[in-house]
């Protein structure tokens, strides 16, 4: 650590303890705001409201954002991720409990660590079943035949690029499954041609997330339609599709960039490394998985068959866990789904089909298909325990009531700003977001309030729940503790840290664009006339970013 770092650590250190003495002298930790599921009257359909329990006003301020914040900023300045989240916790402990120090272990333990993992088990079922396939791939020789046939039909970066892309626009059903999917698929013909990991994960993260989103069938759509009331939530994500300028402009700006060619911020080191020095990480802890001897009689549909199975069964076991086999149709079936169940029934199907057909093709013995298990295990550790930490944060601060002064301040900001609203609403998610890790929390808060807002049939409305929705993916893609950019990191088998500081640029500059946009929306209210401009827009925004970039590049040399 250079002498800069710390001394920004020290600063960072003093301010953290500065901002908890002020919280517990205060008392602010604990002061309230008014329940947003009651509105405030104390009774919902005639009985005590369960929020509040009809006292109207429900736990909520600004220091439940505190925690997120230390975990995020320590992390970026400290590149150590785990340590990071883990004071995070501490932190939101200690002022959830009033700073009591038997209470704060007792919540770090209770209330947020021990649900983390019972929570999130079936997702770190998934991911080992993921580690152990990709480990299995690997040894059979799958991959090493995929990464010989891509040289020679895939020639350029720029296809190379372009094929992740689109890999990860047709696994749309689940951003979980599609980050390590496409990660598997793509990480031979990525690394061939010389693209950082931090590229590829960025490239993961940029479709797995905004696809999802702009989906009719997918989880996440199933998700959005749960929040809305008198089952109008489906119609309601097909409205606001077009208007969700930060989903539909990341496409275009990952087309834009790899045509053009060039990279910004610190993602352009990364590159250049991975092209004229053979690097492909740059810095931090090498992720990727120990090195296999493949089988010599490897093919190409050893991958692929492997990987075809996968996303068959677990697009089935999605609908199936919803009920289609009940008579639910298959749009119901999806809305009713629970990933943390059907994706690691999925995988635990895949994997004894793959056995079975690695053994008929007798590409592995039964002894390096055992081998595979620890193996693929141990790759995924890193992943298991960012997103048991993660979500650990995510508790405290859920008990802290981040939602509900989110809400407050929602609602405060309503009046006289109507046609300025959804650049709000989406600056707002973007932050709740980001602090929170979780996009399905932020738009689980912000869509009810924004249905309460506007009448059924106002333009608006559809505008803001895009906005919404915009805002939750941005500041996902934005938050290190996000559950889908630990997943991008772990499909890529790249730093985790390395894969934020880099996204965070191409991110932030999409979302300004998007902003703009959702201003211009509030008053067009016409989404082909907004795209059509936002599509100029981020193609002009790039052309100019390159010609600052290169005129850097001669002043240089």
């Amino acid at each position: 650590m250079s002498k800069t770092q710390k001394i920004i650590l020290a600063v960072a250190a003093l301010v953290i303890i500065a901002m908890l003495i002020v919280a517990g002298v205060t008392g602010g930790a604990m002061s309230e705001v008014d329940c947003i599921d009651c509105h405030s009257t104390g009774l919902v359909e005639g009985e005590a409201c369960e929020t509040c329990g009809g006292s109207t006003q429900i736990r909520g301020n600004f220091w439940a954002l505190v925690p997120p914040i230390i975990a995020i900023g320590l992390a970026l300045i400290t590149k150590e991720v785990y340590s990071s989240l883990f004071i995070g916790i501490v932190s939101g402990a200690l002022l959830y409990t009033n700073f009591n120090p038997i209470t704060t272990i007792d919540a770090v333990l209770t209330e947020a660590l021990i649900p983390a993992v019972s929570d999130t088990a079936g997702i770190f079922i998934f991911l080992v079943e993921l580690g152990i396939l990709v480990a299995m791939i690997n040894k059979a020789g799958g991959s090493e035949a995929f990464g010989k046939w891509a040289q020679t039909h895939i020639k350029t970066r720029v296809g190379a690029m372009l094929a992740t892309f689109v890999l990860g626009v047709l696994i749309f059903v689940d951003d979980y499954f599609n980050c390590l999917t496409v990660g598997s698929v793509m990480r031979p013909v990525t690394d061939a041609h010389k693209i950082s990991r931090a590229k590829l994960a960025y490239l993961i993260d940029a479709t797995a997330a905004p696809i999802c989103m702009i989906a009719p069938i997918s989880s996440w759509a199933a998700a959005v339609a749960q929040y809305a009331e008198d089952g109008k939530g489906l119609e309601l994500f097909i409205s606001a599709i077009p208007f969700n300028f930060y989903s539909l402009l990341t496409f275009v700006f990952i087309i834009g960039l790899a045509v053009m060619g060039f990279d910004y911020g610190s993602m352009r080191i990364h590159e250049f490394n991975a092209v004229h020095n053979d690097d492909l990480y740059t810095s931090g802890e090498r992720a990727e998985s120990q090195a296999v001897v493949p089988s010599s009689k490897g093919k190409i549909i050893d991958l692929i068959f492997p990987i075809a199975v996968l996303i068959v069964v677990c697009v089935f076991a999605l609908v199936y866990n919803g009920g289609i086999l009940d008579g639910e149709d298959f749009i119901t079936a999806f809305s009713n789904t629970d990933a943390t169940v059907a994706l690691p029934w999925g995988g635990m199907i895949t994997l004894i089909i793959a056995m079975i057909y690695y053994a008929f093709r007798r590409s592995m013995t039964m002894k390096q298909m055992m081998e595979a298990i620890p193996s693929g295990f141990i790759a995924m550790v890193p992943a298991i325990l960012i997103l048991t930490f993660a979500t650990a944060l995510k508790n405290i601060t859920s008990l802290m009531g981040a939602k509900y002064f989110v809400a407050d301040l929602m609602n405060s900001a309503a009046a006289g700003l109507n046609l300025f609203l959804p650049a709000i609403i989406f600056l707002v998610s973007c932050v709740l977001a980001f602090a929170t890790g979780t996009s399905w929390g932020t738009f689980g808060i912000l869509i009810p309030i924004v249905t309460y807002m506007f009448e059924i049939g106002d333009p608006i409305l559809i505008i803001s729940m895009s906005a919404c929705l915009a805002g939750a993916v941005c500041g996902d893609h934005c938050s290190p503790i996000s559950d889908t950019t630990i997943m991008s990191s772990a499909g890529a088998e790249c730093n985790h840290l390395n894969h934020v500081s880099t996204q965070m640029p191409y991110s932030i500059t999409v979302a300004g664009i998007s902003f703009v946009m959702f201003i211009l929306a509030g008053f067009i209210q016409n989404a082909w006339i907004c795209l059509p401009i936002g599509i100029v827009l981020t193609l002009a925004t790039l052309f100019v970013i390159k010609m600052i970039v290169q005129k850097k590049e001669a002043a240089a040399k």
